[in-house]
Parts: C-alpha cells; sequence; structure tokens
C-alpha cells in the first residue's frame, strides 16, 4: 500500500510555557509536526509509540526529570529516539541519558542551532534504509 509522505512527529516535554512555544514555532517552521507535553506524566498518558519520531525532554522538571521520563519510554519499548535538553550541565549527564536510553544531549539556551539538526539526525539514524 502507497501511503503519502507526511511530516516528521516530533514531541516536546517542558514544564516552561515559553520554551514549549518558541519549540514548537522552531520545528513546525521547519515543518515538523509538533505535539507538546507540560509534564513527563501528560506524555506517558497520550503517547501514540508508532506516531512518534522523535521526542525531545527536559532535565529538570517537577515530579519526574527527563532522565526518569526516558527510561519509562523505553521500558514501554518506545523507540523513537530520545533528545535532553538541559540548562544545568552536570560533568555525568551524558553517561547518565545514555543510561536511560537517551541519543543526545543537548544544552539550552542555544538550541535553535543545533536542535533541528539533532532532531533530522536521529531520526535519519532510527529509520530504515529504503530501497
Amino acid at each position: 500500500m502507497y501511503s503519502p509522505i507526511r511530516n516528521h512527529v516530533v514531541y516536546v516535554v517542558d514544564d516552561d510555557m515559553d520554551v514549549l512555544g518558541s519549540l514548537r514555532f522552531l520545528l513546525e517552521a521547519d515543518s515538523f509536526e509538533v505535539r507538546t507535553f507540560r509534564s513527563g506524566l501528560a506524555l506517558l498518558n497520550a503517547i501514540a509509540p508508532d506516531e512518534v519520531d522523535c521526542i525531545i525532554v527536559d532535565y529538570k522538571m517537577p515530579a519526574m526529570s527527563g532522565i526518569e521520563l526516558a527510561k519509562r519510554l523505553r521500558g514501554r519499548d518506545v523507540a523513537a529516539p530520545i533528545i535532553l535538553i538541559t540548562g544545568y550541565p552536570d560533568l555525568n549527564i551524558t553517561e547518565k541519558a545514555a543510561a536511560a536510553g537517551i541519543d543526545h544531549v543537548l544544552l539550552k539556551p542555544h538550541l535553535e542551532e543545533s536542535l533541528v539538526m539533532e532532531i533530522r539526525r536521529a531520526i535519519k539514524e532510527t529509520q530504515p534504509v529504503s530501497h
């Protein structure tokens, strides 16, 4: 069956409404379909694993960190690449992220320069090669 080409779907999880708004604007301007969530729990309650192509999660959020969210997503066999964004770099963040199944870590506030590129690369790395 033929299925029409669709825009890649990106889920963004951040407790800061300003960050959600600016990331939505940035990604939609680059032709991504964007769904935003204010908490990890909201995402877990709404996720459609076969629909999402990439997930962007904030590191520091109340109730559930981005690391914990990634662990729960991987525990549910969500295969989409996960990119962690953080304004709180620490020495072990890359190791913690990798252990949780996170594919990439990006630092705020300079996301615009690298986020779209990282999303496209992460999606490309996880999609099957078509012949």
